[in-house]
C-alpha cells in the first residue's frame, strides 16, 4: 500500500499556541529572574545547556513557586552542573533506540505498535529527557521520511496500534498533523492511534479547536499519554485543554517519571494520582529513570520506588496507583517493578 496524501497544503500563518511558544525563556538567567532568584547560588552550567539547549514556555513557568530555588518544576528544567559528572550506567541511548529503528522515523520495539519519531522539536526541555542525545540530524524526519514510515507500516499487518513521539509530536502544525494522522487513518489494519506529549502540560494554548477536530473526525481510536510528573504542573489552563480533549472522545493516560526531589515522596504522588484523575486522566505508568548521560542526580533507588507504590497502594484506590515500571533495552515490553 502507498501513502497517499489527500490535503492541499495552505500558506503558513503563526498561530496564538506557535507564538507562544516562540517566546519561551532560552536562557536560564532569564527565568531566573522571572522567579527573583540569584543566578549565584545556583550551580548553574553553561556547558550542559549548550549540549542540550535550555527551552521552558512561560505558562509553565507561570506555576513555578517565586524565589525557591527547590521548585519541583524548576528542578525539572535547571542545567545543573552535576550534568557534568560521568557517571558509570549512564549513556547516550539508554533504551536502545538506535537498535530499533526500522526505517524513516520507526521504532519497531514492540510486537503489534510501533513508534514514529515526528519531530526533534519539544515544546521544553527536560533535563532527565531519555532522547536528549538522539541523532535526529542523522535520522531527518520530514515528509519524504514520512511517507517511507507510512509504507513501512502499511506492509507489515501486525501492527495494530501507531504512536507518536518525538520530540513530542504536537509541536508539529495542524496541517502536517493532519496529513499524517490522515495517512495513518488510511492503513486498513491500524486500529489504534497513540500520542506522547507533553505539550497539553507545557502549552496547553496548543490544544486548538482545529486540532480537537483533526483528532475527532478519524476513525481510529485515540490515545493521548500525556506527561505530567507533579501536581503543581496541573493549573486551570491544562485542566481546559484536558476538557477539550476528552470532549473529542480521546482517551487520557499519564506516564510519570520517578524523580529525586521533584516527586520521591508519598503526599506528591498521591496528590498527582488524584489531580490527574479529577481532569479526567488515568494515572498509568510511573517509570524509573531512563540512565541517559547527565541525568544520574534524578535517579531513585529501586527499592525506594518499590516502598513508595506499596504505600500508594495502602492509601489510594487500585485505580489511581500507576505501574512502576523500567525501559531496558531489546527486551520485549516494560520491565515491571512494582
Amino acid at each position: 500500500m502507498k501513502y497517499i496524501a489527500t490535503r492541499k497544503s495552505i500558506p503558513f500563518m503563526q498561530s496564538a499556541w506557535q507564538a507562544e511558544l516562540a517566546d519561551s525563556f532560552t536562557h536560564p538567567a532569564d527565568l531566573l529572574d522571572f522567579l527573583e532568584l540569584d543566578p549565584s547560588e545556583i550551580p548553574l552550567a553553561p556547558s550542559a545547556a549548550l549540549g542540550f539547549p535550555f527551552l521552558v514556555t512561560r505558562s509553565y513557568a507561570a506555576r513555578m513557586s517565586k524565589r525557591d530555588p527547590r521548585d519541583p518544576l524548576l528542578r525539572q528544567v535547571l542545567p545543573l552542573s552535576v550534568e557534568s559528572l560521568d557517571t558509570p550506567g549512564y549513556t547516550g541511548d539508554p533504551v536502545g533506540d538506535l537498535q530499533s529503528m526500522a526505517g524513516g522515523g520507526v521504532l519497531h520495539k514492540y510486537q503489534g505498535r510501533v513508534l514514529l519519531l515526528t519531530t526533534g522539536a519539544c515544546a521544553i526541555h527536560c533535563r532527565y529527557c531519555f532522547r536528549r542525545e538522539f541523532p535526529y540530524q542523522q535520522h531527518p524526519l520530514g515528509k519524504s521520511k514520512e511517507r517511507e514510515s507510512l509504507e513501512y507500516i502499511a506492509s507489515d499487518p501486525s501492527i495494530h496500534e501507531v504512536i507518536l513521539s518525538g520530540g513530542d509530536p504536537l509541536v508539529l502544525n495542524d496541517t502536517r498533523l493532519a496529513d499524517l494522522i490522515e495517512g495513518i487513518a488510511f492503513i486498513p489494519h491500524v486500529q489504534r492511534l497513540r500520542f506522547h506529549t507533553r505539550v497539553p502540560i507545557v502549552l496547553p494554548s496548543r490544544i486548538t479547536p482545529e486540532l480537537v477536530k483533526n483528532l475527532s473526525s478519524i476513525r481510529l481510536c485515540v490515545v493521548v499519554v500525556i506527561h505530567a510528573n507533579h501536581p503543581a504542573e496541573l493549573d486551570p489552563s491544562v485542566d481546559c485543554a484536558l476538557k477539550h480533549l476528552r470532549m473529542a472522545d480521546v482517551r487520557l493516560l499519564n506516564q510519570a517519571v520517578l524523580l529525586k526531589d521533584v516527586n520521591d515522596d508519598l503526599a506528591t504522588l498521591n496528590r498527582l494520582s488524584e489531580a490527574l484523575f479529577e481532569g479526567g486522566v488515568l494515572p498509568y505508568y510511573l517509570h524509573l529513570l531512563d540512565k541517559a548521560r547527565g541525568t544520574a542526580h534524578f535517579e531513585v533507588e529501586e527499592s525506594t520506588a518499590r516502598r513508595l507504590l506499596y504505600q500508594m497502594r495502602s492509601s489510594l484506590p487500585g485505580y489511581l496507583v500507576p505501574k512502576l515500571v523500567r525501559e531496558i533495552a531489546g527486551e520485549a515490553c516494560k520491565r515491571m517493578i512494582a
